[in-house]
């Protein structure tokens, strides 16, 4: 089975020790194909390491993750485009907005993501993104932006039926990872509405492990996991669930 993780820091300094044995434990897994958002300046280096050590395997995105926006977010967002412009990724991300921590740099945020959704558009590149405690924020920037060539993916949706549908209508993803496991996820009353063209699987690790490891640092190998709920919540075959989610994010990738 060829399972797909779209969202995975695997380069995060939490898989020092271990990182090659975690990609081979994905790989045993079934794991074949990981794309990997980058963070901001600090994360490309690792980030592009690990995709020259296993260029079949791992993807590097290019963007400015929200939390690391400030309030000179400029200088940043100048780094992403000239990396944009050097060569190929498999997307613009991961960007987004995330009003959890701090509600002081929501406008410098809004306007780091709308430099990020006219880069995606300039390079014909999907969009991969963040939101959290914004997502009314967030549909509202991408809805100004969409032209219909902005596609992309919401990473790590776990929202109501009713948000999900307002993705689709955008022409996006919804990113399952393994919050779709735990009890109180919310998983079970918006997946089975959904169909398998509108979903990707992902890890995001090392955080949000799914229920048994959960609390726990996650990694790609345990994406099987959320295969397995997903495919139970819609009542389809893993092998199914594994082919359709892979042929998405295949397509979306351009992988």
């Amino acid at each position: 089975m060829h399972i797909t993780d779209s969202h995975a820091h695997l380069y995060s300094e939490q898989f020092r020790p271990d990182r090659l044995d975690a990609l081979r434990r994905a790989q045993e897994a079934g794991v074949r194909t990981i794309v990997m958002p980058n963070i901001d300046h600090s994360s490309i280096d690792a980030m592009l390491e690990l995709e020259a050590e296993a260029p079949e395997t791992c993807f590097a995105m290019m963007g400015l993750h929200p939390c690391s926006v400030t309030r000179n977010f400029e200088q940043q967002l100048y780094e992403v485009e000239t990396w944009l412009d050097r060569r190929p990724f498999a997307a613009v991300g991961e960007a987004g907005l995330d009003l959890h921590w701090d509600k002081s740099l929501l406008a410098e945020q809004q306007q780091a993501l709308k430099i990020q959704l006219d880069l995606a558009k300039k390079h014909s590149l999907p969009i991969v993104l963040h939101t959290r405690e914004a997502f009314a924020e967030t549909v509202a920037l991408v809805e100004a932006a969409q032209d219909g060539t902005l596609r992309g993916v919401f990473h790590c949706f776990s929202g109501t039926p009713e948000e999900a549908e307002q993705v689709i209508k955008l022409g996006f993803k919804l990113g399952i990872g393994g919050v779709a496991t735990f009890k109180n996820g919310g998983a079970d009353k918006v997946l089975p509405g959904i169909g398998l063209e509108h979903l990707l699987l992902e890890t995001d690790c090392p955080y949000l492990a799914p229920v048994p490891h959960r609390g726990k640092r996650n990694e790609p190998a345990y994406l099987p996991l959320v295969l397995r709920r997903v495919a139970s919540l819609l009542g389809r075959p893993e092998a199914e669930v594994a082919e359709a989610t892979t042929r998405n994010a295949a397509a979306l990738f351009n992988l």
